[in-house]
């Protein structure tokens, strides 16, 4: 079966080997394809796997020998799954492979937001330490977390990984998720969003981007946080809504946010948050690291042997 990678480059630039899937059978790989060139580059293709690249209603039907498309994502929106069913196309993705890592990058926003670290170190290597009168400065508080109140709202793999991270640290947990109610195994209590919303000091994002929660963060919901917290999304920018979380910002209504993804990737210049106060913005790196990156590989082969085997894994839908 020949395989065809669509867009390669942001889960494999070179530090890793494609070894474990072009064993699997003849395989072409495109560190980036522009929607033009989808038909062309799959037309012979049985096998397509794409991370960003679109693989719309309009463009499957366009694709008569594709039996399966593999998604180099957990995230399966960029592709109509309903197109893919009535084409006969198997959609595999690939769950859970990046959790630590994206736990790992809730806590580096947040210690960001907290202790302020990169600033910090930007001022000692401008020469402020060096030129002080005192053996030590800082700017602005320096908030410890221990003791805080953090709020998970969506309480799957990566939510429970979070919340782990969290009870090391100290700190209380709340979460939300569509079919809890009562106690958190380990510790904390389940809580619909209002009360989360009110009682966290820190708000952490881990549900999917689905019409019921595209901007569940709005201007009323952050009317609900304490001026003192913080919200964190390392989830899916389209969960918030960039401009009203841009006026709290400016505003001071809540203290920052730390920010791994945003509506529109690459961000257009005039994307308020930009230019807003106490945000701290990552370039949608929380998936990854090296070690992340590596089991997204090995399960994406292990995803193709499945179905070339009859028995497909991962399957959506």
């Amino acid at each position: 079966m020949q395989i065809v990678i669509l867009d390669g480059y942001t889960a494999n630039p070179g530090d890793l080997s494609w070894a474990e899937i072009e064993a699997l059978g003849p395989c072409t790989i495109f560190d980036r394809t522009a929607d033009a060139d989808i038909v062309s580059r799959v037309a012979d293709a049985e096998i397509v796997l794409t991370n960003k690249t679109p693989l719309s209603a309009d463009t499957i039907p366009r694709l008569p020998k594709v039996k399966m498309i593999g998604v180099l994502a957990t995230g399966v929106n960029v592709v109509d799954i309903a197109a893919a069913e009535a084409g006969g196309i198997v959609v595999c993705n690939v769950p859970a492979y990046s959790t630590p890592g994206v736990a790992q990058a809730v806590f580096a926003l947040l210690l960001e937001l907290t202790n302020r670290t990169g600033h910090h170190d930007r001022t000692v290597h401008e020469g402020r330490w060096a030129a002080g009168e005192d053996f030590c400065y800082w700017d602005g508080d320096l908030v410890e977390v221990a003791g805080l109140t953090l709020g998970i709202v969506g309480y799957g793999q990566i939510g429970t990984a979070v919340a782990r991270v969290g009870r090391a640290f100290g700190m209380q947990i709340l979460a939300n998720r569509r079919s809890g109610s009562g106690l958190i195994e380990g510790g904390g209590d389940y809580v619909d969003l209002d009360r989360l919303f009110r009682e966290s000091d820190v708000v952490s994002l881990h549900c999917p981007l689905t019409p019921e929660t595209k901007e569940l963060v709005n201007a009323a919901r952050l009317a609900q946080m304490k001026p003192t917290a913080y919200l964190i999304n390392t989830a899916r920018g389209g969960l918030v809504n960039e401009a009203d979380l841009a006026a709290a910002l400016n505003a001071g209504r809540i203290a920052g946010a730390g920010l791994d993804v945003l509506s529109v990737e690459p961000p257009p210049a005039t994307n308020p948050l930009l230019a807003a106060k106490n945000c701290v913005i990552t370039p949608h790196i929380a998936w990854a690291t090296r070690a992340a990156r590596r089991r997204l590989l090995a399960i994406t082969a292990a995803n193709i042997a499945a179905f070339r085997a009859g028995s497909p894994q991962n399957v959506v839908g």
